[in-house]
């Protein structure tokens, strides 16, 4: 599972693309998580690896993604509020 190590992450247009360790990069559209589709591009730009490296978090905003739900495809649940 080391493979699925975060390297880096950026975001090109409506999308969040974090490369893996292992070469792999994924693409998701960042409407698939509100908090990052409100946040501000300085928000969105300040990440840190987290979770022994197969997470990213935004401290900002406290929002976590794992490396496991990006490649499962994963949107972020829709809470009924």
């Amino acid at each position: 599972m080391s493979d699925e190590l975060v390297s880096d992450v950026r975001f090109e247009g409506d999308r969040l693309i974090v490369d893996l360790a292992d070469g792999r990069t994924i693409a998701v559209p960042i409407a698939w998580y509100p908090r990052l589709a409100d946040a501000t591009p300085g928000q969105r730009a300040k990440w840190e690896i987290a979770g022994a490296g197969y997470g990213i978090h935004w401290p900002d905003i406290d929002e976590d993604l794992s490396t496991e739900g990006l490649l499962r495809g994963a949107p972020a649940p829709r809470w009924a509020g």
